[in-house]
């Protein structure tokens, strides 16, 4: 979706639509947790300070959040997506991988596909959305980033290692802006300059994320779209536009985080004993605290508590952060699905 929770308050706002507008807290500590394409061309993003967003745009608009609405517009649209196929693996309220190997109503080619289900969501949610095709996720993540807002990108068989590489090193999955600069200064910029570092460079300058650079600058990727898979946990996590480290934006922005993940726990209707809180500095490394109850976490407010139970125990932080990430496990009475049937792929064209 586009621009999803900031989309949503001004289709229901119509004094909203052509203005700057950010979800969340206006507050001198607050965060943004969506921004309007208008906001974005200010240099507005999620996760950025409310004062330095007002500072970039003096006109924005903030809007409180309404996770209640976000989940019901979406429901709405995995409805839609059902429609076409049962292999469904959401990403979050806005976001989804499809496989649509089997053409349910012949349509004739994914791409065909992926316009009814845009004109599908436009018509009855009154809201727009992008879509990538390709013959893989890794590539079909990227497509779907690559003509926002309300486009559609094909890559077609054959065409997804050239489409990587030409491609900035920052529109990889996985690599922020200080990933960005340590890449620079070895000297890779492009995909194309990524492909050209054999594995050895690559495990020997990133460790255990050599082999996911590797495959991605080749436009590899094997995952199957997995709907029927048992769900371990649901959780969620955000990179920072910057570096931070104060005590009280990790606190609020933590209390962001908690409005998210809490939303999908009600949407899968998951109960768990284990909250994780997961902090990635900005040299990279990870750091993670969990604590374990005997019972399931009574709602929203005990989760929200443990999680800032536990960003007090990593406090004070040895470095800022760049990435905040929350987690429900240990989840109790979920269902066992049936495997999916294999099949053979779509054209794509």
């Amino acid at each position: 979706m586009d621009a999803f929770f900031a989309s949503v308050e001004q289709r229901d706002h119509p004094e909203l639509r052509g203005k700057p507008v950010a979800v969340g807290g206006s507050s001198g500590r607050g965060v943004v947790a969506a921004a309007s394409y208008e906001a974005r061309r200010f240099g507005v993003r999620s996760a950025m300070p409310s004062v330095t967003a007002k500072r970039l745009c003096p006109d924005l608009v903030f809007c409180k959040s309404r996770f209640d609405v976000y989940r019901e517009v979406s429901q709405q649209i995995r409805e839609i997506f059902r429609h076409h196929t049962d292999l469904v693996e959401p990403l979050s309220l806005d976001e989804a991988y499809l496989d649509v190997t089997e053409d349910r109503h012949g349509l004739g080619s994914a791409t065909r596909i992926a316009q009814a289900i845009r004109r599908s969501i436009r018509e009855e949610t009154r809201l727009t959305a992008s879509a990538g095709v390709s013959y893989n996720k890794f590539l079909a993540k990227l497509a779907s980033d690559q003509n926002k807002p309300d486009g559609i990108c094909v890559i077609k068989p054959g065409e997804g290692a050239a489409f990587v590489q030409s491609l900035p090193i920052r529109r990889f999955h996985g690599i922020g802006p200080k990933g960005e600069e340590k890449m620079t200064r070895l000297g890779i910029e492009t995909g194309a300059d990524l492909a050209a570092r054999d594995m050895a460079f690559l495990r020997a300058n990133f460790g255990s994320f050599a082999e996911y650079l590797y495959r991605a600058a080749r436009g590899i990727d094997d995952r199957p779209v997995r709907s029927n898979r048992i769900r371990k946990s649901v959780g969620g996590e955000r990179t920072f536009s910057e570096d931070i480290s104060a005590a009280p934006r990790l606190r609020e922005t933590l209390d962001n985080i908690v409005d998210i993940v809490w939303a999908r726990i009600e949407h899968n209707k998951a109960r768990g004993r284990t909250v994780t809180l997961k902090l990635k500095y900005n040299d990279f490394r990870i750091s993670s605290h969990a604590k374990t109850l005997n019972r399931a976490v009574a709602g929203k407010e005990e989760f929200a508590q443990i999680g800032h139970e536990l960003l007090g125990e990593m406090l004070p932080l040895p470095l800022p952060i760049r990435l905040m990430g929350l987690t429900l496990s240990k989840l109790e009475g979920v269902p066992k699905k049936k495997p999916r049937s294999e099949a053979a792929q779509l054209t794509l064209f």
